[in-house]
């Protein structure tokens, strides 16, 4: 199940009827800043669990 043209153009339309077109850019923008903020806690996660890794294997040895 994917969606079509006619959906995503709909989607966008009830978008821009609730929101306006001179809220979409901020609107965009925020979504664009709390993707790389996920992103970066993402990233500094990893590193986190892979410096607990090798403690805990230095640890063990």
């Amino acid at each position: 199940m994917s969606i079509g043209l006619s959906e995503i153009i709909l989607i966008f339309l009830i978008i821009l009827i609730l929101f306006g077109s001179k809220k979409i850019p901020e609107l965009v923008k925020a979504l664009a800043r709390a993707e790389y903020e996920y992103k970066k806690a993402k990233e500094n996660i990893k590193k986190e669990d892979e410096e607990l890794k090798e403690i805990d294997k230095k640890e063990n040895e």
